[in-house]
């Protein structure tokens, strides 16, 4: 048997519960920047969910999602980041 077909269940499994941890710190972190850190943390672990399906269906268009979602998601933490820096945007 494939090892990788009994592996793959598994590791999308652990991710989806991390997604919804993620969620969860997301929804009730005490603090700003806990809740960006869960946000950029949540995208990372949607990034790592694609990449598995995308192994797991054998396509690629969940690669190219994924690079999206990784230039998007950059650009948000590093925006939210410095309006929680600076309390605006645009210098």
């Amino acid at each position: 048997m494939n090892l990788l077909a009994n592996v793959l269940p598994w590791a999308i499994g652990g991710f989806a519960l991390a997604l919804l941890l993620n969620a969860w710190r997301l929804l009730r972190g005490p603090g700003l920047p806990d809740r960006i850190l869960a946000l950029d943390t949540l995208y990372i672990n949607t990034l790592a969910l694609l990449v598995l399906l995308g192994v797991w269906f054998g396509t690629d268009v969940y690669f190219e999602v994924a690079l999206l979602i990784a230039m998007l998601g950059f650009i948000g933490t590093v925006v939210l980041s410095k309006y929680l820096l600076r309390g605006d945007i645009v210098e």
